[in-house]
Parts: structure tokens; sequence; C-alpha cells
């Protein structure tokens, strides 16, 4: 089976993009199938044959138009079997909706925003052409299939696009549970947290991910303020990091708070965490999410994260709405001070995660790939 897998542009803090190159080396791996990639940029990986698409552009709209154009134009000249795009480009057979439904991130994005701000959204050239792309897409004769990250959006493309059932199928993101594994514990606790200055003995909560506004650090750091045992580490870059270090500041808690920046190998933060916390506005399905219950971490994150799906409250992590940060509050603050359950949690997000391998993941792409061929 000759398959091409496209995807703009690597970058190493990107869910999305560790997710492609997760499931590139997985199906390749397996032998049944020769796998290419048609991106601009990329790591190296072995055994992946790359075809370059980057054509000059100014701007995003012309960012992703042009480079839609030219896939298009490489996977056609080369004839494969199947083109699984994880762009929004009319014309593959099989969609991985891996960066969710762009109408649903408005209308959540609309609840945050002032009157100029939703005026200032809905005038701005790249929604609409984002809008107009993925609409194309998804009424594309050609497409047969959409890989859905979770069964929020397998439900959202129901409501926005009338996407039949028979023309999606569910499959999380798979995690390598031995990398990822408790035992990171033993390892980086506690010469991680002498590094960073954290007490041995502080409920330490782990935030890992660029895009802090839509991922929620601000509530992250809001929802400390209700629970005075806990302390945060914050993962991953932002250009506005300085405007949060403030907030942390303004609100009392920024001797409890530390920003790490981004980094290549996350594995030592979940192994210094005692929990993960997210409350991100929208996310189809996290990487970070099920890395960090396979690190035995139980997770704090929103009904609007496609990762709620596998959490429930006061087992292996607790859910609220994403605005509803006296909730979350709450919940961190009855963490923090239940110790005593804390081995159970652990144990519950490991389990949660053990079936969630990269070669379960593997598999049941393939079984998609050989239903359509």
């Amino acid at each position: 089976m000759r398959l091409a897998i496209v995807r703009q542009k690597y970058n190493p803090a990107g869910g999305a993009e560790r997710f492609v190159s997760r499931a590139l080396t997985a199906l390749s791996a397996t032998g049944s199938v020769e796998v290419s990639l048609i991106a601009r940029r990329w790591e190296t990986l072995e055994g992946i044959r790359a075809l370059k698409a980057d054509p000059f552009y100014l701007g995003n709209v012309w960012r992703d138009w042009g480079f839609a154009l030219a896939a298009r134009r490489l996977w056609e000249r080369a004839g494969f079997d199947l083109v699984q795009s994880h762009e929004r480009i009319p014309g593959c057979h099989v969609y991985r909706a891996g960066d969710g439904v762009h109408r649903h991130w408005l209308a959540l994005r609309r609840r945050t925003l002032t009157a100029a701000g939703r005026w200032a959204l809905a005038l701005n050239p790249y929604h609409a052409y984002v809008q107009w792309a993925e609409r194309r897409m998804f009424l594309h004769p050609n497409l047969k299939r959409v890989i859905c990250n979770s069964r929020m959006v397998q439900t959202e493309l129901e409501q926005y696009f009338g996407l039949p059932a028979h023309k999606s199928v569910v499959i999380y993101n798979g995690v390598d549970t031995v990398r990822f594994h408790p035992s990171l514990r033993a390892l980086h606790r506690q010469a991680q947290r002498q590094a960073l200055r954290v007490p041995e003995e502080a409920a330490l909560l782990v935030y890992v991910g660029s895009g802090f506004e839509r991922k929620g650090v601000a509530r992250a750091l809001q929802a400390l303020v209700a629970a005075p045992q806990a302390w945060l580490v914050v993962v991953g870059h932002d250009k506005h990091a300085g405007r949060y270090q403030g907030l942390a500041e303004s609100l009392g808690v920024a001797g409890r708070v530390r920003f790490a920046g981004a980094q290549k190998d996350v594995r030592p933060f979940y192994g210094m965490a005692d929990a993960f916390i997210l409350p991100t506005l929208y996310d189809p399905f996290p990487n970070v999410c099920v890395e960090a219950l396979a690190c035995g971490l139980p997770v704090f994150t929103t009904v609007q994260c496609g990762a709620a799906e596998l959490i429930r409250d006061d087992e292996n992590g607790w859910i609220c709405d994403a605005l509803d940060v006296t909730k979350l509050g709450t919940q961190v603050a009855r963490w923090s001070q239940s110790r005593a359950d804390w081995p159970r949690l652990a144990e519950a997000a490991r389990a949660t995660a053990e079936p969630l391998t990269l070669e379960a993941m593997a598999e049941a792409l393939l079984d998609c790939y050989r239903t359509l061929l």
C-alpha cells in the first residue's frame, strides 16, 4: 500500500506534529505500508520518503492556500493509493481532523471576546479561508473517510456538515507507554524539583503546551488562588509569556509558579509532577493528556477537550467547563488536600493509557485503510 501523509510543517512542541511523526514511524514498522510524507519542513524520519512542498508565500492565507495547491500537485503526480491529509485540503482521500472543526472553535472563542473582538474575528480573512477550505473538503467527492481523534469531533462533523456516520471513525492518539511511564517519578522527581526550586513536599501540577491563551494558562494560574498548597510548572513557549508571569504576580501566586519554556524532552517534567492540568478552551484530543495519564498523572481538563472522554471525576482526573474557574479551583484545592488518594488516582491514570499504545493506533489506522481499499 502506497500512502502519503500531508502536514505542512514540523513544530517540535506541536501535538499534531508529534502525532504524525509517531503515526509515520508506527505505520512504517508494520512493513505493509510504504509511507511518504508531503511537507514544507519536517524532522528526519528513518525509512520515510519525504516530498517537499514549499512554495513562496506572504501571510497565512497565501501560506495555507499555496501549500494546498503544491501538495495536491505532488500527490496527483505520484499516484498514491491513499492520501491522508492533516491539513484542510479539498480532494484528499482521508482527512485526520486533529485540529477539530474550525467553525466550532470560533464559536467557543467568541465566548471570551468583547464585542469589538468578535467583530475583528468575523472580519479576519484567514478564518474565512479556513472555513471555506474546511467546507469544500468535507463535501468533496474524493473524501472517503475522516479520522477523528475523539467522539467530540465526530459529533461536531455531523452537526456542522452533516457528515454521515459511515464516513468517520474515531481513533484515539497513541502513546509510547514505555517512554511515558510512572517510573519517570523515581528518575526525575527530586533532581527536577531541586533545579526549579520546587519543595519536595509541594502538590505540583504541570502544564505542557504552546498557545497559552487557548489552552488556559491564565485559568490554571487563577485556580491556584483557591488552592494555596498547589504549585504549577508551565512547560511551553508563548510570545506573550511575560503577560502570564505578570498575571501570576498580580494574583499573588508567582512564588508557586515556574515558567520552564519550551522543552525538547518533557518527560522529566511529568516525572516531577503529581498531576497534570490543561484547562483548554478547545482541544480535539491533545497528546499531552494521554502522555500524562501514561505517566500516572491524574488530569484536570475541560468538557471542551476530547481527552475528557477518558476522564472520570475523582477516579483518574477531573473535568469542568473551560470558563468555570471557580469549579476548577475547587477541584485543584480538594486534590491538593487529599494526598491519601494520590496512589489510587495514579494507578487509575496509568490503567487508562495502557490500551492506547502506538501499535494499537497503527493497527486501527491500517484497518481503516484496508477497508477503504
